[in-house]
């Protein structure tokens, strides 16, 4: 994983996460409380999740190939789908399925004060590992909302780090909630509604990191600023009057392809092309370095052409 930024939030998710899957067990196993194994199995699974995203992270650094051109850059994206994939299956469903039953067949907890004490154990050990996640997210955020950076960031650690994290302390406290009413009430369908809704919960997180990482993996573009960065750049106002077509593909998240093609003065030689070709390629790397691949092809400017239909990626769009 090349961002230092990513790769940390997700080692101390997995440090926080082993150690709170643990003690939740522990407490399960003593007390009975289902929802202290929903959270269990929550936290193994986000454990789980974050060796995912380091394998990715690896695997996706492996220089390009022949049977792979442009790399492997998009392993990351692959590896953040399998994390929600992981969070719906084994965190979401089967904590829907362990309230379901014990709110059909509830019991009274044994030893509450143990799935009390790891709880807020646990709510420190997220908390720790939330706050970590949220600043080593706030220069890649930069001006933009919270929701805003998880829906554009190109790379999935930390915006998956953020959502597990978000929904781990929500799911405490449900747990916490439900564990509280078991024991004032001294009726475990407290303890079942508790867990039912961790589920509910974990479900809804699963399925939007599904969307997010479902979208890189169809190929994103740059994002608008960018584009019409590059196209800024490309354009030289010489041999290079300006930009006529262009496409930007992520084959990573630092990895950018960009397809233009650029109209060139009608009397310019074919020296003078290749030169100006080589130049905007100079710019655009300087100005982007994430701009890996780049493709120009040089036309002479039509008005019909241009007329023939917009570039989509001359105004914003994306996610």
């Amino acid at each position: 994983m090349s961002t230092s930024g990513g790769s940390k939030a997700v080692v101390a998710a997995l440090g926080s996460n082993v150690a709170i899957a643990v003690a939740k067990f522990v407490a399960w196993g003593i007390s009975g409380s289902s929802s202290m194994l929903a959270e269990g199995v929550h936290s193994l699974a986000d454990s789980g999740n974050q060796i995912l995203l380091l394998i990715g992270g690896r695997k996706a650094q492996r220089a390009a190939d022949e049977e792979h051109p442009f790399g492997y850059g998009r392993e990351r994206y692959i590896f953040g789908f399998l994390v929600s994939m992981v969070l719906f299956t084994i965190g979401g469903l089967f904590a829907v399925y362990e309230g379901v039953e014990k709110i059909s067949h509830p019991h009274p907890l044994d030893d509450w004060y143990w799935p009390l004490g790891v709880l807020l154990f646990a709510v420190c050990a997220e908390g720790y590992s939330f706050r970590t996640a949220v600043g080593e997210s706030r220069h890649a955020k930069g001006a933009q909302s919270w929701v805003g950076f998880i829906r554009t960031a190109k790379a999935p650690e930390l915006p998956v780090v953020l959502f597990e994290d978000f929904g781990a302390l929500i799911g405490l406290a449900l747990a916490l909630i439900g564990v509280v009413l078991s024991v004032v009430t001294h009726d475990g369908v407290w303890d079942g509604a508790g867990t039912l809704a961790i589920g509910v919960l974990l479900v809804c997180v699963a399925l939007v990191l599904a969307v997010e990482t479902k979208s890189l993996l169809l190929g994103e573009a740059a994002a608008p600023a960018v584009v019409a960065g590059i196209r800024k750049v490309l354009a030289d106002g010489d041999l290079v009057t300006r930009v006529i077509h262009m496409r930007t593909l992520h084959l990573g998240p630092e990895e950018l392809l960009v397809a233009a093609k650029i109209a060139v003065r009608p009397d310019a030689s074919a020296v003078d092309i290749a030169s100006a070709i080589n130049k905007a390629e100079a710019r655009v790397r300087a100005a982007y370095p994430v701009a890996r691949a780049i493709y120009l092809e040089p036309d002479i400017y039509s008005v019909a052409e241009a007329a023939a239909g917009p570039d989509p990626e001359a105004t914003p769009g994306g996610r």
